[in-house]
């Protein structure tokens, strides 16, 4: 299993370190993995002139997984918009058809009372969200700015997906399912827009091939609300760029932490690069402050969803859960009466409950 592994800038490189240590801990119990490093981001422009070099990306390409920490800083706002850090992410994802965006928000019994919604509300939540990540409003095409006849400015986004494209999500919606408690909720707005009138057929007739999964359909302002009034009722979601993006950051804030969070961006083979959803913070690169823990557990999701080592997945997953539960915490989930530590403390506290 190679896994091409790209740190980034700020709090990245310090990150990916305490998830390889994970990694290399694993591989000592005869899990074969095979990781290389390259420069991405910022650390990349500075080393080669541009955010992705074809170094880098011939790397990416060759790898089964990419093992990714963060990009961007402030020394790099003003370069032009291609040779800023945050092009490599969206280059690997053009380049390599990175299509299913994972995003996971689970609640640990240690950290219910972090979230912003009351206990009883989001104890026990465990929800993922699969954003399609390349079509869409985003993409779509006619879009501009434009001067109408009386004079007035107009802005136009155009939103569209194809047949394959909405079946190709849908199909990574109910395999992530199969993986969980058989549930999937699809979310659109099909009630307004053509658009989703599409993808609620299509979605349906993908359906028909995984009969052990239960379907059901939201439109995207209601799953919006019930995310806040019942997350719990939620296993699996799958939906569109634009819903996606939202609903997704939505449903992050109810567990408590940035810092938490993994994700995944999978291709039609599962291929797929891992990474935390919180940024480089270069406010405390270099301090051992940052929470190493959403890499870890992005790690954990390239063993199942990549590599199908659940089981390796699953030891990753409870060695989180038993530090927490042994009161460690990094300064961003810091509570009194729990034990504050660093980054590098973290990580090693994750290998030893392994």
């Amino acid at each position: 299993m190679k896994i091409a592994v790209l740190p980034g800038d700020g709090i990245g490189t310090e990150i990916i370190a305490q998830a390889l240590k994970v990694l290399e801990a694993l591989g000592k119990d005869g899990l074969k993995l095979e990781m290389e490093q390259a420069p991405v981001g910022g650390a990349a422009y500075d080393a080669a002139g541009d955010p992705l070099p074809a170094a880098t990306l011939k790397l990416a390409r060759e790898a089964d997984a990419i093992l990714f920490g963060a990009v961007g800083g402030w020394q790099y706002d003003q370069l032009p918009r291609a040779k800023r850090p945050e092009q490599a992410i969206l280059g690997l994802r053009k380049e390599l058809g990175l299509f299913a965006n994972l995003r996971p928000a689970k609640v640990f019994p240690e950290l219910v009372e972090a979230s912003t919604l009351r206990a009883e509300v989001v104890a026990g939540m465990d929800i993922l969200i699969l954003r399609e990540l390349t079509g869409d409003i985003y993409f779509g095409q006619p879009r501009g700015l434009r001067r109408l006849e009386n004079g007035e400015r107009e802005g136009f986004d155009t939103m569209r997906y194809s047949e394959s494209e909405i079946r190709r999500i849908a199909h990574a919606g109910f395999r992530a399912a199969m993986k969980r408690a058989k549930k999937l909720c699809s979310v659109d707005k099909c009630n307004v827009l053509e658009t989703s009138q599409l993808w609620r057929e299509v979605v349906t007739e993908v359906a028909r091939e995984y009969p052990e999964v239960a379907l059901s359909h939201m439109y995207v302002d209601n799953a919006a609300m019930q995310l806040l009034r019942d997350p719990k009722q939620f296993d699996v979601m799958v939906t569109g760029n634009m819903f996606g993006d939202i609903l997704s950051d939505e449903a992050s804030m109810l567990t408590g932490s940035i810092g938490m969070l993994p994700s995944a961006s999978l291709d039609a083979n599962s291929k797929g690069l891992y990474e935390p959803i919180h940024g480089s913070a270069p406010d405390i690169a270099g301090k051992n402050l940052a929470n190493p823990l959403a890499t870890i557990l992005s790690a954990a999701m390239m063993l199942r969803y990549s590599f199908n080592q659940d089981q390796a997945a699953a030891r990753i997953e409870a060695a989180v859960s038993r530090v927490l539960a042994r009161g460690l915490r990094t300064a961003d989930i810091h509570r009194p009466g729990t034990q504050k530590v660093g980054t590098a403390q973290m990580g090693d506290a994750v290998v030893a409950a392994l």
